[in-house]
C-alpha cells in the first residue's frame, strides 16, 4: 500500500530496548571457550560427568591435549586434580589464542550478533546502577512463609516520604524514641525536610488523639485515619530497650541506639521478623554487620527498573502493513494550518500503543520511512496521524531544525498547541534545553500563542555552594541559568540580516519576553496563556513535580527537561525522581507526550566524553 512520502532522512537507530543489558556478572570466558570450540577439531566424545573439563580440550599445548583421556579413563584422586589444575593454568593461553584465531578468521562473536553502534547511531544512555529493590533473607523467607512482619522506621524514611507510614501493607510499623526525638529536632525552618517533619508529627498526633495508654501499648491501627491499604499496627516504643553492641560503638548517638533496639526487639520477639527501614545507606551497612536485618525504602519508587521507563517511542514491526491493513482507511485533515494524513488501522499489535506515543517503520528494502503519532485507541483499532517534518529547512522552527528522528518527534509536541504537558529526557547534547526554547520563542514572539516564556529550574549546586547572591530575584537566578544563555546565543546567532543592531534589537526583545522565576516562590500562583519550561526536573521531588504542574492555568504549556542519571538531591533515585513520576503517570493522556532523546548532537568532543569517560 502507498504510504506516506515523508522528506526525511532515514537513520538507523537503536531503541533503548534494544541496547545490550547485562543481567549479572559478565562470564568472560565462555565466548572465547565457544570459539575455541568452533575453530578446532570436535574433541572425541567423553562421559557426562567429565563436563567440565570437556569445554577445553582445543589447544595445541601437551598438558591440555591430554585432559580428554585423563577424563576419559578413570583415574585416582590426586592425577585427576592434577591434571584439572593443569588445565586452569593453561586457560589464559588458551583463551588468547581463541581471540587471535577468531580475529584472523573475522568471523562474528558466537553469542549472537549484536547490531554495532556506529558513529551515526547515538550512544547507549548511561545510567546509574539499577538501584533494585533487594530484601533481607529475613523479609525473604517471612514472605515465603506468609507471616507478618515489623517494620522500624529510620528518621530520614518519614522525613523523605511523610506517608511512609500507612505503605506497608499489611506488616507493623514501629517507631523508636529516638526517630520521634530527631523529628523534632528537624521541624523547625523553611526546607521540604521541615515540612516533612511537621506533616509527620501532624499524623502522629491525630493517630494517638482518643487512645488510652493500653491501645498505644497494643498498637494503633494505622487505618484509624482512612487509610485502608494500611492494615497493621503502629507501635512506639515506650519503655528502655536496650542489647549489647559491640565495645566501641557510642551509644549516645542516635544511630546505635536505634539499632539497639532493633536487636532488642529481636530476643524478645523470638520468630517475629524485624526489619530495620533506612534511607542511610552506612546505617544499613552498619546494621547488616551486626548481623541484623536492613532494607531500603523503596515504597516511593515508581519503577524499579528505569530501563522499563515509557520512552514515547514504538518501532513498527515489518510486517506491519500486511497485518494491519485489510480494513484501512485513509484521509487528510488541515490542522493549525497544516495538512495530515490520518490512517485507521485494526490488527493485533495496536493494544500495545498508547495515545500520544511516537510510532515508526524504516523498511530496509529501500522504500520510504513511516513516521507517526497515535491520536486515537478503541480496542485493536487505531488512528496514526503523520509528523510535520521540522528535519526539512522549510519548517524551521527559530532557525532550528531537527537533526535525528527524536529530535523531529520533540517539536513536533512542542509545536503542537493541544499538547499541553511535555516531556523530554535524555544525556547531556542530545539538545532538550533548545529545541524547547526555540519552540517557545517561535509561539511567544512569531505566533503569539503565548504571552511570554517563564524559566525556572531547581537550584541544586554541583559543587561547593558559593554562598548567597545579591541583587533582584532574576539577578539571583542568572548564574544558575548559564544554559538558557548558552543557547539564547545559539538562536540569536542565526538572524544575521539584521546586521548588529538588529540583532541587538532582538536580544532586548527576547529579552523581555522571557522571565526567570526561583522554585521557592511558586505556590500560590497561577500562570495564564505561558510557556513554562522547568530545567533539572529530576532533582524534583513527585510532591515538588505536583506542586509545580498544579499552576497551570488556562493556555499554558509546561515542558518538563531532564536527565535522571544526574541526580544530586539527596535521597533521591532515578526511580523515585520527580521526573520519573511524571512520565509514567501522564503517558496516554491526549493532551500529553513524552520523548526520550537518544543522539548527542553537541559535538563530536562532547560525543566521544560521554562515550569514553
Amino acid at each position: 500500500m502507498p504510504l506516506p512520502k515523508i522528506p526525511s532522512k532515514p537513520a538507523t537507530i537503536l531503541l533503548a530496548k534494544d541496547y545490550p543489558k547485562g543481567t549479572g556478572p559478565r562470564n568472560v570466558a565462555a565466548p572465547a571457550l565457544a570459539a575455541v570450540a568452533d575453530i578446532a577439531p570436535e574433541p572425541a566424545p567423553a562421559p557426562k560427568k567429565a563436563a567440565t573439563v570437556k569445554a577445553v580440550p582445543v589447544a595445541k599445548k601437551p598438558v591440555v591435549a591430554k585432559a580428554p583421556a585423563a577424563v576419559a579413563t578413570p583415574a585416582p584422586a590426586p592425577a585427576k586434580s592434577k591434571a584439572v589444575a593443569a588445565v586452569l593454568k593453561a586457560a589464559p593461553a588458551v583463551l588468547k589464542a581463541a581471540a587471535d584465531a577468531v580475529e584472523a578468521k573475522g568471523k562474528p562473536s558466537p553469542r549472537g550478533k549484536v547490531t554495532p553502534i556506529t558513529n551515526e547511531a547515538p550512544h547507549p544512555a548511561k545510567h546509574k546502577a539499577n538501584e533494585v529493590a533487594i530484601k533481607s533473607s529475613t523479609s525473604r523467607n517471612a514472605d515465603q512463609t506468609g507471616a507478618t512482619k515489623m517494620f522500624v522506621l529510620d528518621t530520614n524514611v518519614l522525613m523523605h516520604d511523610p506517608s511512609s507510614l500507612f505503605r506497608f501493607e499489611e506488616h507493623d510499623v514501629y517507631l523508636p524514641m529516638m526517630t520521634l526525638e530527631e523529628l523534632d529536632n528537624h521541624k523547625k525552618g523553611m526546607t521540604e525536610v521541615a515540612r516533612n517533619a511537621r506533616q509527620v508529627s501532624r499524623t502522629l498526633d491525630a493517630l494517638v488523639s482518643n487512645t488510652d495508654d493500653d491501645a498505644i501499648e497494643n498498637g494503633i491501627p494505622l487505618s484509624k485515619l482512612g487509610n485502608k491499604d494500611a492494615k497493621g499496627r503502629l507501635y512506639f516504643q515506650t519503655r528502655l530497650q536496650t542489647a549489647e553492641l559491640p565495645v566501641g560503638l557510642p551509644s549516645g548517638k542516635a544511630d546505635n541506639q536505634i539499632l539497639s533496639v532493633v536487636r532488642s526487639l529481636e530476643s524478645e520477639q523470638e520468630g517475629r521478623a524485624i526489619v530495620l527501614v533506612s534511607k542511610d545507606i552506612n546505617m544499613r551497612i552498619k546494621a547488616r554487620a551486626l548481623g541484623l536485618p536492613a532494607e531500603d525504602y523503596f515504597n516511593d519508587h515508581v519503577l524499579e527498573d528505569t530501563d522499563l521507563l515509557y520512552s514515547g517511542i514504538l518501532q513498527l514491526p515489518e510486517d506491519f502493513w500486511n497485518k494491519h491493513a485489510k480494513d484501512l482507511e485513509s484521509w487528510q485533515e488541515n490542522k493549525s494550518g497544516q495538512s495530515a494524513t490520518f490512517y485507521r488501522v485494526t490488527g493485533p499489535f495496536v493494544p500495545s500503543m498508547l495515545v500520544n506515543q511516537f510510532v515508526f517503520l524504516e523498511p530496509k528494502n529501500g522504500e520510504a520511512p513511516f513516521y507517526g503519532q497515535v491520536k486515537q485507541i478503541n480496542g485493536k483499532t487505531a488512528v496514526l496521524q503523520t509528523l510535520r517534518d521540522f528535519s526539512h529547512n522549510k519548517n524551521n522552527v527559530w532557525g532550528v531544525t531537527a537533526r535525528n528522528r527524536e529530535q523531529n518527534f520533540a517539536l513536533n509536541l512542542l509545536m503542537n498547541p493541544e499538547c499541553d504537558f511535555v516531556t523530554l529526557l535524555g544525556q547531556a547534547g542530545t539538545g532538550k534545553t533548545l529545541l524547547a526554547l526555540a519552540a517557545g520563542l517561535a509561539q511567544v514572539l512569531e505566533t503569539k500563542l503565548y504571552n511570554e516564556i517563564i524559566v525556572t529550574r531547581v537550584t541544586v549546586p554541583v559543587g561547593e555552594d558559593i554562598g548567597f547572591l545579591p541583587g533582584t530575584e532574576e539577578e539571583k537566578m542568572s548564574p544558575w541559568m548559564g544554559a538558557f544563555d548558552d543557547n539564547l546565543e545559539v538562536l540569536n546567532k542565526s538572524d544575521s540580516d539584521g546586521g548588529e543592531w538588529g540583532r541587538a534589537a532582538t536580544q532586548d526583545l527576547i529579552r523581555s519576553r522571557i522571565k526567570i522565576k526561583s522554585l521557592n516562590f511558586m505556590r500560590g500562583r497561577t500562570f495564564v496563556n505561558k510557556f513554562l519550561i522547568i530545567d533539572e526536573a529530576q532533582n524534583l521531588t513527585p510532591k515538588q513535580v505536583k506542586t509545580l504542574v498544579t499552576r497551570a492555568g488556562p493556555g499554558t504549556k509546561i515542558i518538563c527537561l531532564g536527565n535522571i542519571a544526574q541526580i544530586d538531591t539527596p535521597y533521591l533515585t532515578e526511580g523515585s525522581s520527580g521526573l520519573t513520576y511524571v512520565v509514567d503517570r501522564f503517558k496516554g493522556w491526549s493532551h500529553s507526550g513524552h520523548v526520550t532523546l537518544a543522539r548527542g548532537e553537541r559535538s563530536r568532543l562532547a560525543d566521544h566524553a560521554s562515550e569514553v569517560l
